[in-house]
């Protein structure tokens, strides 16, 4: 099953607020596979993109999603955004919202799993405080289709 997620609204790419804060230590944001943060974007970016293959079957009747990108266990699965600061090679994170896989439309879900288009979500990066968006991101938030 192909997953997108699609991000706007960066939390330093607007001037004003921590914005310069935030340059300045490096903020960049990346999808979590297994333990590494991969696909980094700075906070400053105008949008993050990420595009990647997970596992689906069906067990008991269920849709079960897995592989390196997915985290959580059986009906608690989920992706994780990381942030953190990057100078040079290192990255180390201070914050990750979790995109639950239970927050996914049914249909959705099963009609990426029969591969008809890819599953999308859409959310912003920021949140009502202008910080990098954390904890658990909910509809409507985050958007799930697919396409």
């Amino acid at each position: 099953m192909r997953i997108r997620i699609e991000g706007r609204d960066l939390p330093a790419a607007r001037p004003g607020g921590q914005a310069d804060a935030l340059r300045l230590a490096g903020v960049h944001v990346g999808v979590q596979r297994d333990r590494a943060v991969v696909s980094l974007f700075p906070a400053w970016a105008e949008s993050a993109t990420w595009e990647f293959e997970i596992t689906s079957r069906e067990v008991d009747e269920l849709l079960d999603v897995g592989g390196p990108f997915v985290h959580g266990r059986p009906g608690a699965r989920f992706l994780y955004l990381s942030w953190g600061n990057v100078h040079g090679a290192d990255f180390q994170m201070f914050r990750r919202a979790k995109l639950m896989f239970g927050d996914v439309p049914t249909a959705a879900l099963r009609e990426a799993h029969e591969g008809a288009g890819v599953l999308t979500a859409s959310l912003p990066l920021t949140d009502g405080f202008g910080d990098p968006v954390c904890a658990r991101v909910r509809p409507p938030v985050i958007a799930w289709e697919v396409r």
